[in-house]
Protein backbone atom coordinates (compact mmCIF):
# COMPACT_ATOMS: atom_id res chain seq x y z
CA UNK A 1 0.00 0.00 0.00
CA UNK A 2 1.09 3.33 -0.47
CA UNK A 3 2.87 5.01 2.47
CA UNK A 4 1.74 8.92 1.65
CA UNK A 5 -1.41 7.95 0.85
CA UNK A 6 -2.23 6.57 4.37
CA UNK A 7 -1.62 9.94 5.65
CA UNK A 8 -4.67 11.80 6.64
CA UNK A 9 -4.60 15.46 5.43
CA UNK A 10 -5.38 18.09 8.13
CA UNK A 11 -7.84 20.52 6.64
CA UNK A 12 -6.90 23.76 8.53
CA UNK A 13 -9.38 26.89 9.54
CA UNK A 14 -10.86 28.63 7.19
CA UNK A 15 -10.87 25.93 3.90
CA UNK A 16 -14.01 23.89 2.99
CA UNK A 17 -13.73 20.99 1.08
CA UNK A 18 -16.86 18.97 -0.82
CA UNK A 19 -16.46 15.59 -2.01
CA UNK A 20 -19.19 15.00 -4.62
CA UNK A 21 -19.76 13.19 -8.47
CA UNK A 22 -16.01 12.08 -8.60
CA UNK A 23 -14.59 15.99 -8.18
CA UNK A 24 -13.02 17.14 -4.86
CA UNK A 25 -13.63 21.25 -4.49
CA UNK A 26 -11.81 23.14 -1.95
CA UNK A 27 -12.28 26.41 -1.53
CA UNK A 28 -10.26 29.11 1.10
CA UNK A 29 -9.15 32.07 1.46
CA UNK A 30 -6.94 32.75 -1.47
CA UNK A 31 -9.03 31.06 -3.84
CA UNK A 32 -11.40 27.70 -5.28
CA UNK A 33 -10.14 24.89 -6.87
CA UNK A 34 -10.97 21.27 -8.01
CA UNK A 35 -9.90 18.46 -9.20
CA UNK A 36 -11.90 14.78 -10.57
CA UNK A 37 -10.56 11.31 -9.39
CA UNK A 38 -10.51 7.99 -10.85
CA UNK A 39 -12.76 5.36 -9.31
CA UNK A 40 -9.97 3.51 -7.69
CA UNK A 41 -10.28 5.58 -5.15
CA UNK A 42 -12.38 6.76 -2.21
CA UNK A 43 -12.17 10.25 -0.97
CA UNK A 44 -14.20 10.57 2.64
CA UNK A 45 -14.08 14.51 4.21
CA UNK A 46 -14.15 14.02 8.14
CA UNK A 47 -14.59 17.59 8.60
CA UNK A 48 -11.59 18.61 9.75
CA UNK A 49 -9.38 15.64 7.75
CA UNK A 50 -9.51 13.98 4.44
CA UNK A 51 -8.74 10.43 3.75
CA UNK A 52 -8.57 8.74 0.64
CA UNK A 53 -8.65 4.99 0.33
CA UNK A 54 -8.05 2.56 -2.55
CA UNK A 55 -10.93 0.68 -4.15
CA UNK A 56 -9.37 -3.01 -3.67
CA UNK A 57 -5.81 -4.00 -3.45
CA UNK A 58 -4.82 -3.84 -6.60
CA UNK A 59 -1.21 -2.24 -7.88
CA UNK A 60 -3.07 0.80 -9.87
CA UNK A 61 -6.01 1.38 -6.83
CA UNK A 62 -2.52 1.69 -4.51
CA UNK A 63 -0.84 4.37 -6.66
CA UNK A 64 -4.01 6.45 -7.27
CA UNK A 65 -4.19 6.47 -3.68
CA UNK A 66 -1.10 8.28 -2.96
CA UNK A 67 -1.25 10.41 -5.75
CA UNK A 68 -4.97 12.08 -5.14
CA UNK A 69 -4.14 12.01 -1.51
CA UNK A 70 -0.92 14.58 -2.44
CA UNK A 71 -3.41 16.09 -4.74
CA UNK A 72 -5.59 16.65 -2.60
CA UNK A 73 -2.90 18.27 -0.08
CA UNK A 74 -1.50 20.19 -2.66
CA UNK A 75 -4.68 22.10 -3.04
CA UNK A 76 -5.70 22.17 0.32
CA UNK A 77 -2.34 24.51 0.86
CA UNK A 78 -2.55 26.62 -1.99
CA UNK A 79 -5.92 27.49 -1.15
CA UNK A 80 -4.34 28.45 2.08
CA UNK A 81 -1.37 29.38 2.33
CA UNK A 82 -0.38 29.44 -1.88
CA UNK A 83 3.02 28.83 -3.56
CA UNK A 84 5.84 30.64 -4.76
CA UNK A 85 9.02 30.56 -6.77
CA UNK A 86 11.82 32.56 -7.79
CA UNK A 87 13.70 32.78 -10.31
CA UNK A 88 16.75 34.30 -10.70
CA UNK A 89 18.35 36.08 -14.05
CA UNK A 90 22.00 35.92 -14.58
CA UNK A 91 24.34 37.37 -17.18
CA UNK A 92 25.35 41.02 -18.60
CA UNK A 93 22.29 42.85 -19.97
CA UNK A 94 19.98 40.09 -19.38
CA UNK A 95 16.63 41.84 -17.04
CA UNK A 96 13.30 41.81 -16.95
CA UNK A 97 10.27 43.84 -17.21
CA UNK A 98 7.01 43.89 -16.43
CA UNK A 99 3.95 45.29 -18.32
CA UNK A 100 0.30 44.27 -16.96
CA UNK A 101 0.36 40.49 -17.62
CA UNK A 102 3.02 40.60 -20.10
CA UNK A 103 6.66 39.53 -18.45
CA UNK A 104 9.41 41.58 -21.32
CA UNK A 105 12.91 39.46 -20.67
CA UNK A 106 15.79 40.64 -22.52
CA UNK A 107 18.20 37.81 -22.24
CA UNK A 108 20.47 38.16 -25.33
CA UNK A 109 18.74 37.51 -28.22
CA UNK A 110 17.84 40.25 -30.78
CA UNK A 111 15.17 40.95 -29.91
CA UNK A 112 13.05 41.20 -26.76
CA UNK A 113 10.93 38.17 -25.18
CA UNK A 114 7.62 38.88 -24.73
CA UNK A 115 5.92 36.00 -21.53
CA UNK A 116 2.23 36.72 -21.01
CA UNK A 117 1.55 35.31 -17.75
CA UNK A 118 -1.40 32.72 -17.46
CA UNK A 119 -4.57 33.35 -15.66
CA UNK A 120 -4.29 32.39 -11.81
CA UNK A 121 -0.75 33.58 -11.88
CA UNK A 122 0.71 36.73 -10.22
CA UNK A 123 4.60 37.72 -11.23
CA UNK A 124 6.23 40.19 -9.11
CA UNK A 125 9.50 41.92 -10.19
CA UNK A 126 12.25 42.13 -7.05
CA UNK A 127 14.60 44.22 -9.26
CA UNK A 128 15.99 43.39 -12.65
CA UNK A 129 16.58 40.41 -12.19
CA UNK A 130 14.56 38.39 -9.73
CA UNK A 131 11.39 37.31 -11.14
CA UNK A 132 8.62 35.78 -7.86
CA UNK A 133 5.77 33.89 -9.73
CA UNK A 134 3.20 32.85 -7.39
CA UNK A 135 -0.36 30.97 -7.25
CA UNK A 136 -2.52 28.62 -5.36
CA UNK A 137 -2.39 26.15 -7.87
CA UNK A 138 1.08 24.16 -7.52
CA UNK A 139 1.33 22.58 -10.82
CA UNK A 140 0.29 25.84 -12.67
CA UNK A 141 3.26 27.62 -10.62
CA UNK A 142 5.60 24.73 -11.95
CA UNK A 143 4.83 24.91 -15.38
CA UNK A 144 4.95 28.64 -15.65
CA UNK A 145 8.39 28.94 -13.85
CA UNK A 146 9.26 25.89 -15.81
CA UNK A 147 8.60 28.06 -19.56
CA UNK A 148 10.07 31.26 -18.39
CA UNK A 149 13.56 29.06 -17.58
CA UNK A 150 13.05 27.43 -20.93
CA UNK A 151 13.39 30.64 -22.63
CA UNK A 152 17.23 30.57 -21.41
CA UNK A 153 18.37 28.16 -19.10
CA UNK A 154 21.50 28.18 -17.46
CA UNK A 155 25.11 27.53 -19.24
CA UNK A 156 27.40 26.09 -17.19
CA UNK A 157 31.02 27.81 -18.43
CA UNK A 158 29.41 31.52 -17.48
CA UNK A 159 26.28 31.13 -15.86
CA UNK A 160 24.10 33.11 -17.90
CA UNK A 161 20.37 32.13 -18.16
CA UNK A 162 17.61 31.77 -15.75
CA UNK A 163 17.67 29.72 -12.76
CA UNK A 164 15.69 28.61 -9.75
CA UNK A 165 17.07 30.49 -6.49
CA UNK A 166 17.80 27.44 -5.23
CA UNK A 167 19.37 25.51 -7.88
CA UNK A 168 23.04 25.13 -8.12
CA UNK A 169 24.33 25.49 -11.37
CA UNK A 170 28.20 22.92 -11.87
CA UNK A 171 30.55 25.25 -13.20
CA UNK A 172 32.74 23.74 -16.21
CA UNK A 173 36.15 25.33 -16.69
CA UNK A 174 36.87 26.42 -20.47
CA UNK A 175 39.57 26.45 -22.30
CA UNK A 176 43.01 26.81 -21.18
CA UNK A 177 45.29 28.74 -22.56
CA UNK A 178 48.06 26.78 -24.52
CA UNK A 179 51.43 26.50 -23.22
CA UNK A 180 54.34 28.86 -25.34
CA UNK A 181 57.37 27.29 -26.34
Amino acid sequence: MSRIGKLPIVVPAGVKVAVADGVVMVEGPKGKLSCSYRPEVVIDNKGTQITVAPVDASKAANSYQGLYRQLVSNMVIGVSKGYSKTLIINGVGYRAELKGKALTLNLGYSTLIEFVVPEGITATLDGPTKVTISGIDKQLVGQTCAEIRSLRGPEPYKGKGIRYDNEVIRRKAGKSASAKK
